[in-house]
């Protein structure tokens, strides 16, 4: 049995083992926690240990993967200009996409605080994060969408243009073949000789489009005047058949609102638009001797909005759906941080008369900053795998273009030209990627659990 031993005058205390029993030592502890870590050290080595280790020896060998080939796989990679837009393309993601998601997250977190229904806002933001990356992939795939009535994007884009430039008043239309006017360039179309007073030209159309003649009267040639430069603009086209080309008949219809220019010298000396009936009158003095145009402006095509998914804009519009899943999860952690932050800090500064930007800058983002590395740190590391996104967003005609390192694994590992000695190369290349960032975190890791 044990017995309890009381000496010196502080009332030290000392327990000394007898014989009715033996003390675990520090050994035997460690040798139970290890029994009881088998199992999970067991299944780490055989889902991460192994894929690690034989992705290493893979990417030694060629295709077929019987001949070495040491790291010729790895000069392949970058010798490739696939690979080498994937590697700028995956920098871009690095840098802006983390960056966008904190400081939007940052931005929701301390204003959402301010207003009643905050906790409401917050729910919505984060919302996204319930979807998958598939469902997040095709909900932006028809955002993007080039038509205008079915890409969200572009619906709104094509409004603001609409509501600041006014639209072509006939789209698409174009001269009568052989009529005398010819292309100028730009989508304009003048006629081929000079114009005299006192006399009237004929400005036959056609391919105009039925919804921009609702409403249209029939066409009324204009007659000479003395001093002036008459003419009518028309569709030259009759419903059914018949009539004469490059003559006005009956059931024809004018093309008012076109724009008629007088252009001498390559300058517009005079400008008339067409009435109702398609007729229009010039100055003689300024028109005479001029050649007319009509502007492109009077044939461009109906504005469709941005190509979103082309080549030049395609990754940052994937960025963008990216952000819009993620800055609810930085907002949420940088909402809790923010919690913790002491509020006696905050009031005595506006006490002591700091605005409320000073507070933020001075006070609030020194006092996230670990929260604030944390948020960064898991978002670059998550979007160095990305490939869900890319691949579901991007169309065929972009997929180069919008190319990052897991995707490019993806297609040489298992795409038409398939080499697995490349594909576990580029994974090597991504796990070097990774472990910098991981040796930061858990760097951090240390010194928060130091304090």
């Amino acid at each position: 049995m044990s017995d309890i031993q009381v000496s010196g005058a502080g009332g030290r205390r000392r327990r000394r083992a007898g014989g009715g029993g033996r003390g675990r030592g520090p050994g035997s502890r460690r040798w139970l926690a290890a029994v009881f870590l088998l199992p999970a050290l067991v299944l780490l080595g055989a889902l991460v240990g192994y894929p690690v280790v034989f992705s290493v020896v893979r990417s030694l060998f060629d295709a077929s993967g019987d001949g070495f080939v040491g790291l010729y796989n790895y000069g392949a990679m970058f010798s490739d200009e696939g690979i080498r837009t994937a590697l700028r393309n995956n920098v871009i993601w690095v840098v802006v996409a983390p960056t966008v998601s904190t400081v939007l997250g940052l931005v929701f977190a301390v204003l959402t605080e301010r207003i009643r229904w905050g906790t409401a806002f917050k729910l919505v933001v984060f919302m996204p994060m319930a979807i998958s990356m598939l469902a997040a992939g095709i909900i932006f795939r028809l955002v993007y969408d080039q038509a205008p009535e079915r890409g969200v994007a572009n619906a709104v884009w094509v409004g603001v243009h609409d509501t600041f430039a006014d639209p072509a008043p006939f789209p698409g239309a174009k001269p009568r073949p052989r009529a005398g006017l010819k292309p100028s360039g730009g989508g304009a179309f003048t006629t081929g000789s000079a114009v005299r007073a006192g006399s009237a030209v004929l400005l036959p159309l056609v391919a105009v489009q039925p919804d921009d003649l609702r409403g249209a009267r029939a066409a009324a040639a204009a007659r000479p005047q003395p001093g002036k430069v008459t003419g009518t603009a028309w569709l030259d086209f009759t419903r059914g058949g018949g009539g004469r080309p490059k003559a006005i008949d009956g059931n024809e219809r004018a093309l008012a609102g076109l724009r008629i220019e007088a252009v001498r010298g390559g300058r517009v000396v005079a400008s008339a638009t067409t009435a109702a009936d398609g007729s229009f009158a010039l100055p003689a003095g300024r028109a005479d001797g001029a050649r007319l145009r009509l502007p492109a402006a009077n044939f461009a095509e109906a504005y469709r909005g941005v190509d979103w998914l082309g080549p030049a804009l395609v990754t940052p519009a994937i960025i963008g759906s990216y952000v819009w899943m993620w800055a609810g999860f930085a907002m949420v952690l940088i909402a809790a941080g923010l919690a913790a932050v002491p509020r006696e800090l905050l009031e005595a500064a506006r006490v002591d008369g700091a605005g409320e930007w000073q507070v933020f800058r001075r006070i609030t983002v020194p006092l996230l900053a670990p929260v604030l590395v944390v948020v960064l740190v898991t978002l670059m590391i998550n979007v160095l795998k990305i490939f869900d996104l890319v691949y579901i967003i991007a169309p065929g005609s972009s997929i180069r273009s919008a190319n990052v390192l897991a995707l490019q694994l993806f297609q040489s590992s298992f795409g038409t030209d398939v080499d697995e000695g490349l594909g576990s190369a580029i994974a090597v290349f991504l796990l070097l990627l990774v472990l910098p960032v991981m040796y930061v975190n858990l760097r951090r890791l240390r010194k928060e659990r130091r304090r």
